[in-house]
């Protein structure tokens, strides 16, 4: 199965390969990139290996996939986005994405997470075409709720202590955008 490869106006969003495990490692070995997240900071090379394995084992076992965003013009990833799980059957999903904290405030996340969004919606992925799509968020974490408020997800509510990372149990903020609500906001 051929993995698909989006483009936007300033981004490319291609397959993350072992040639990424340096700019992985540098991503998830800054702190603040992994305040929220339900990841130690990385601190050998081999976790982002590991990592990037498990990305391309999700999608080759079709329970999700993860690109590697690029500005176009450059190979190096500057972040991660994708699903980190989908259901082709119940035609939802659960979205993720991270950031190079050098690049955060000038709207690439925002404009990855859409492009991505739209294929879903559209039926270009190997999920086929979806119906929701859901994101948690960590209380705290404004700027992971700015970009999905941006694309059009709305707050459902809160799951009390729903995650468990960190050696500690997190509640998590459930937003999820429909594609009816997508296409209106869209047209």
């Amino acid at each position: 199965m051929q993995f698909p490869e989006l483009a936007t106006s300033r981004l490319n969003l291609t397959k993350i390969t072992e040639s990424d495990a340096s700019s992985i490692f540098t991503l998830f070995s800054d702190p603040s990139v992994v305040e929220y997240y339900d990841l130690e900071v990385f601190t050998d090379i081999a976790q982002a290996s590991r990592l990037i394995a498990f990305f391309n084992g999700r999608y080759n076992e079709a329970l999700g996939i993860r690109w590697g965003i690029r500005v176009k013009g450059s190979d190096t990833l500057i972040g991660t986005c994708g699903f980190n799980r989908w259901n082709a059957q119940m035609k939802n999903a659960v979205i993720g994405y991270d950031l190079m904290s050098d690049f955060w405030g000038q709207g690439y996340i925002t404009e990855a997470v859409n492009s991505i969004v739209a294929a879903a919606f559209n039926g270009k992925l190997p999920c086929g075409e979806l119906n929701r799509i859901q994101a948690d968020t960590v209380p705290g974490n404004k700027g992971s709720e700015f970009v999905l408020g941006k694309i059009g997800f709305q707050e459902e509510g809160l799951r009390r202590e729903s995650g468990y990372w960190k050696n500690q149990f997190h509640d998590l903020k459930c937003f999820a955008l429909l594609k009816s609500d997508y296409q209106a906001i869209n047209c």
